[in-house]
């Protein structure tokens, strides 16, 4: 393999690696403007990808089969929307601990994905999943065409979502209530927003995006589900937050660096080249931890009462 197909492969492989961390660094974004840091991600992320499998493995062969991926998708968002207003009512309305709901919900997610799969589905199975939909004309394109325009329809909708999400937080009234309730919650409540209304929305909405994110996984990358598919992608979700800055552009740069050092790590293997196997897959996480190490360095503009719960009848 020469110098040039190596690096187009690792391209080619990195863009649709981001699509899962994208969704999930989307709805996170969304969480943590409204002042909710939500470590369940992981957990939400495993119940999407084991509801989102289901329809595709029990309706094969029946009339509804080319419904199914359809199917799979609404419930996993759906069930990731009850998991985000589940973890709202914990930490919003109990006002528990944000970081220890997050890891409970983590491991509810995780834990019962991983026995409601064993019991009804047994072992690892296969499913046809989404397939790829090259875009007429511009998939011809050389390099290119095979870079951005040759994937499944869930990686085109991921990225056209990054200006959606931007102009939702930047540009509409509710965005400036999600940032509001996330920087200074009690200004916002003497105004009249309803902080956790508003939180709730929030929780919900990257909930559902959580639930798409590990839908991906199972049906349009892997094909399959099982016990370790989202592999940690929740907790890299909530950092990448971090990295991009709260903003959904800068999500998208830190999903598609994650996903080419996992690409790289992965073309390295297929290459044979010289280079310890353990090094190799450390690298996406190395790289992550680096990057954040510089990002902290630099001025930050986050929500300034993230993790902080809010209780109107609190003194000043």
């Amino acid at each position: 393999m020469n110098a040039g197909s190596f690096v187009l492969n690792i391209l080619i492989l990195g863009v649709p690696f981001s699509v899962a961390l994208l969704l999930a660094a989307l709805g996170e974004t969304i969480n943590q403007r409204a002042g909710i840091f939500n470590l369940g991600c992981e957990g939400i992320m495993a119940m999407g990808a084991f509801v989102a499998f289901l329809p595709p493995f029990f309706l094969a062969g029946t009339p509804l089969a080319g419904s199914a991926n359809l199917i799979g998708l609404a419930l996993a968002i759906g069930v990731g929307a009850l998991l985000g207003v589940l973890f709202a009512l914990v930490v919003v309305t109990f006002r528990a601990p944000q970081g220890i709901a997050g890891i409970g919900l983590q491991m509810l997610g995780w834990g019962a994905a991983g026995t409601l799969f064993r019991h009804y589905v047994g072992g690892v199975t296969g499913v046809p999943g989404i397939q790829p939909v090259p875009v007429p004309g511009l998939s011809r394109i050389p390099i290119l065409g095979k870079v951005l325009f040759n994937h499944n329809p869930l990686v085109y909708i991921a990225f056209l979502l990054v200006p959606v999400f931007w102009y939702l937080l930047f540009k509409t009234p509710w965005g400036l209530k999600v940032r509001a309730v996330g920087t200074y919650p009690r200004a916002a409540d003497s105004l009249g927003i309803r902080v956790s209304r508003v939180r709730y929305q929030a929780l919900a909405l990257g909930g559902a995006m959580a639930g798409l994110a590990g839908a991906y996984l199972s049906l349009a990358q892997a094909k399959m589900f099982a016990d370790d598919l989202i592999a940690g992608r929740g907790f890299i979700a909530v950092a990448l937050v971090y990295f991009g800055r709260w903003n959904p552009v800068g999500v998208m740069g830190g999903a598609l660096l994650f996903s080419l050092a996992q690409a790289l790590q992965l073309s390295i293997q297929v290459a044979g080249i010289n280079f310890p196997y353990e090094f190799a897959v450390m690298l996406p996480y190395v790289l992550v931890i680096v990057v954040l190490a510089l990002v902290r360095k630099a001025k930050m503009v986050g929500p300034t009462e993230l993790g902080k719960p809010f209780d109107r009848e609190q003194r000043i």
